[in-house]
């Protein structure tokens, strides 16, 4: 833990490593989390409808999945830090209004289960 999964409609021309990996090198300066810990993944939408306007409309949503224990403070400081490198990095195309925005989800930690095989086993 944590799961990082960053979703995107198909109109933002995202470097989607780059942006992973910036993310999970920041997430683990927050001492939270072990680096070996962290999976991101990213998916592009080609096929999504935000609100119902006729309008040039994109997004990117970032959602941390977390283990349970950890201070509405924690939350909210991971969460601003993931929106604050979104932000940074996301593509804002002239002419699209572009919605950028975190969610922190929990897990419960006590049915949390994970296996790991190191490379050399």
């Amino acid at each position: 833990m944590p799961h990082l999964t960053v979703e995107y409609s198909a109109n933002l021309p995202i470097q989607t490593r780059e942006l992973l990996l910036e993310i999970n090198t920041a997430l683990v300066a927050t001492n939270h989390f072990k680096e070996i810990d962290i999976k991101s993944r990213a998916i592009r939408f080609d096929t999504y409808v935000i609100g119902t306007a006729n309008a040039e409309r994109a997004f990117l949503h970032a959602k941390l999945v977390i283990l349970t224990g950890r201070t509405i403070e924690v939350k909210r400081e991971l969460s601003e830090l993931v929106l604050a490198i979104i932000s940074k990095h996301g593509p804002r195309p002239a002419g699209l209004d572009v919605q950028f925005c975190v969610e922190i989800q929990e897990l419960e930690r006590e049915t949390y289960a994970k296996a790991h095989f190191s490379a050399g086993n």
